[in-house]
């Protein structure tokens, strides 16, 4: 009686192994699948699951999940190539209509010039108007089409921000003083560097004033900070605007209640990807009834 017994419960061990060993290797094949879908998900789309077990349930749900990865590499491929192609054509049509729109701006001109009456003197100013309208917004598509395709890495340098952002004041002080507005404008004694492109800043803060420009009332403020050289642009904004600060810098953005002519929408949109270029960010907050900017470079610094 006592080998029989002795006999099951050597089998019975020997099956809690076998079981045991067969579940440590689901459990590590699951565990590499897993580590699999990862790479496949951060780094590319051609990698496939691989198992090291004899099981036919787990070969199925690893061939089925092969099939899914399949679907989705093609999926993720097809969406990339319309990517590409749609931002090609936008860029292909930005392009073409450059060249007409300069045309009815010279012939515009041109017309100034004329003897018109008081009727057809309005007509021309309305075309004026909606033809620069027209090519603010051809000259925001094609500026976005090219800087969506662009991926060459952006050449930085050390750029004092005092400086640059006191000569950006100085020549568009035109602009600022035909749209009535103050400048209080706040600046540190001393030179902040900060690593940064110096053409790229100017479309930045370009498009940033475009837009105070258009929706500041009497004045806007502009102010650098010494210690890690945040710049600050800031105006204030009525209590009925609705500004939606988490989405302001979205691609399809829209502030209908503030929309104005001359603009496709885009130019906080393509401010963003020029910081982001720059290994920098903007980000934006309404804060006591004033809409705010503020700009973050790396390798902030000051002298003097």
């Amino acid at each position: 009686m006592v080998f029989p017994l002795i006999l099951c419960l050597g089998l019975l061990l020997l099956l809690c192994l076998y079981l045991l060993i067969r579940l440590f290797l689901i459990r590590s094949n699951l565990r590499n699948m897993r580590r699999e879908l990862e790479h496949t998900r951060d780094r590319d789309y051609d990698r496939q699951l691989r198992i090291s077990l004899n099981d036919s349930e787990l070969n199925r749900l690893t061939e089925e999940l092969n099939h899914n990865l399949d679907y989705q590499k093609t999926l993720k491929l097809q969406e990339e190539a319309a990517r590409r192609q749609l931002e090609r054509s936008v860029s292909d049509i930005a392009h073409d209509l450059r060249t007409p729109l300069t045309v009815i701006k010279g012939n515009l001109q041109l017309l100034e010039s004329e003897a018109l009456s008081a009727e057809g003197r309005k007509c021309l100013d309305v075309s004026r108007r909606k033809a620069e309208s027209l090519k603010g917004m051809v000259d925001e598509f094609f500026e976005l089409s090219v800087l969506e395709s662009d991926t060459q890495e952006v050449s930085l340098k050390k750029l004092d921000l005092v400086s640059f952002l006191a000569q950006f004041i100085i020549d568009h002080e035109s602009l600022i003083r035909e749209k009535g507005l103050t400048p209080e404008i706040s600046f540190p004694e001393k030179s902040v560097f900060v690593n940064a492109n110096e053409d790229l800043c100017s479309r930045v803060f370009s498009n940033l004033l475009a837009n105070i420009c258009k929706y500041a009332r009497e004045s806007f403020r502009l102010s650098l900070s010494a210690e890690d050289g945040t710049v600050t642009l800031a105006n204030r904004v009525s209590p009925s605007d609705e500004i939606d600060t988490e989405h302001i810098f979205d691609r399809a953005y829209r502030a209908d209640k503030a929309r104005r002519e001359g603009s496709a929408g885009l130019g906080l949109y393509i401010a963003k990807l020029l910081m982001e270029k720059q290994n920098g960010s903007i980000s934006a907050a309404v804060l006591s009834g004033e809409l705010v900017f503020q700009l973050r470079f790396t390798g902030a610094g000051s002298e003097g």
